[in-house]
């Protein structure tokens, strides 16, 4: 019997799947813990429309992090810390830091999970800096870092 998975289940699919199955696994297991529905025209065709919207969405997602991606690489962000003599600073920009100016300056939110710093900026000067937006899309964003 064929059957649409609407979850992941071990050893035979993944949710969306459209799987051979036993009879009796399918009625007795799969249909009641509703694991999986039939395949019939009706289910088929909703399981085309899912998909295509699932597709369009991260089709529009990805269009969104490219023109961000755009604007972030024109941008510098400005940060001023304490910092001592030979251009050491007294503490180190975070990337709350830097997501929280982002925000302040440019109006633009991004997550400090998404702000990848190798180590804390512990020095005056431009640093780029690496934003991830989306898979395999990612913006090299400046940071300015100026003694108060």
């Amino acid at each position: 019997m064929k059957v649409i998975l609407l979850k992941d289940v071990k050893g035979l699919g993944k949710a969306g799947d459209l799987v051979n199955s036993k009879d009796g696994y399918a009625r007795n297991y799969l249909f009641p813990k509703n694991l999986a529905i039939e395949a019939t025209e009706v289910n088929l065709k909703k399981l085309d429309e899912k998909k295509s919207q699932e597709a369009a969405k991260i089709a529009a997602e990805q269009k969104e992090a490219q023109e961000l991606k755009a604007k972030l690489e024109k941008l510098t962000v400005e940060i001023k810390a304490k910092g001592g003599t030979g251009g050491r600073l007294f503490g180190s920009i975070t990337s709350a830091d830097i997501s929280n100016e982002l925000k302040k300056q440019h109006k633009i939110n991004i997550d400090k999970r998404k702000i990848e710093l190798k180590e804390n900026i512990k020095s005056v000067g431009i640093t780029e800096v690496e934003v991830k937006l989306y898979i395999e899309i990612s913006a090299k964003l400046k940071v300015n870092v100026t003694i108060e």
